[in-house]
């Protein structure tokens, strides 16, 4: 297991997907309040998405550098997803929002932690 990534790019392309979907939740736009509604998650939370992704993509970023932050960010990440699956799953929202937008950041993150830092 490497402290640094190496290669680079996947944890940069995965900081920068992590700041798009960051900029999403902010409002949110319709599809991800959609999502949100549909797996109950308390709209209370919704304001603490954007920072919390603004805060990953600004750790995979630093993790270039600093070493270890990277790979707990994309570990944190990972963990993120297994609870948003696990929320889709329990509410029974099995479609487009599962499928594509959730199991696909795990598998994106997991293929980082993968190719960057095992």
């Amino acid at each position: 297991m490497s402290s640094l990534p190496d290669p680079v790019w996947p944890v940069v392309a995965l900081a920068v997907i992590s700041a798009v979907d960051a900029v999403l939740c902010v409002g949110p736009v319709a599809f991800v309040r959609a999502c949100l509604t549909d797996v109950r998650f308390p709209q209370r939370f919704w304001r603490l998405l954007t920072p919390l992704k603004l805060a990953a993509a600004a750790g995979l970023v630093a993790g270039i550098w600093i070493p270890y932050l990277g790979l707990v960010t994309v570990i944190a990440l990972i963990a993120y997803f297994l609870v948003a699956i696990s929320m889709h799953v329990r509410a029974r929202d099995l479609g487009r929002n599962l499928f594509l937008n959730a199991t696909g950041m795990l598998v994106l993150c997991v293929g980082t932690l993968w190719w960057s830092f095992l």
